[in-house]
């Protein structure tokens, strides 16, 4: 499977010509998730955000890669639904959305952004999508601690008798 890498502010102009080039014709966003390489060994970067694109006339597929690295230390999450907030995102950790592009992307790009902190600028609607507003950290990140941190404690135990 063929990998390009993009840079982060070409993501979106790269999508557009990949999907409506009539010798490309990717016009299927099959997939799109993140990554996060803390503490894999030989990584250069931090993140990663994965676009499968498919073809369906021609029947190819080919993977996008762009790389972000934060520009500050990972901390609590960030509301981002207003221009003012999305100000205090880490600016490494933006890129633009290619929901003009493919309409499919707007929620896993929300997952994206709910999972790992990654903000997509210019996004229809990006809230967080799995946890609620208020969560202060991004789960699948690799300094999430595998117990959590407390959001827990506030959930009523359930029993089988109880049920």
């Amino acid at each position: 499977m063929i990998t390009l890498i993009v840079p982060r502010e070409r993501i979106a102009e790269v999508s557009g010509f990949l999907k409506t080039d009539p010798r490309t014709k990717y016009d299927f966003l099959s997939e799109l998730n993140g990554v996060d390489y803390l503490g894999f060994g030989g990584a250069e970067h931090r993140f990663a955000v994965n676009y499968g694109l498919t073809s369906t006339e021609y029947n190819n597929r080919l993977w996008l890669k762009v790389f972000l690295d934060p520009e500050r230390e990972t901390g609590p999450g960030v509301d981002v639904r207003d221009e003012e907030a999305l100000a205090k995102a880490d600016p490494g950790l933006i890129l633009p959305t290619v929901t003009t592009i493919w309409p499919g992307a707007e929620w896993p790009e929300r997952e994206v952004y709910d999972m790992f902190g990654i903000v997509f600028s210019g996004h229809p609607d990006l809230r967080r999508i799995l946890t609620w507003n208020g969560f202060g950290s991004y789960p699948l990140r690799k300094d999430y601690p595998l117990r959590g941190i407390g959001e827990r404690e506030n959930y009523k135990i359930i029993t089988r008798e109880g049920a």
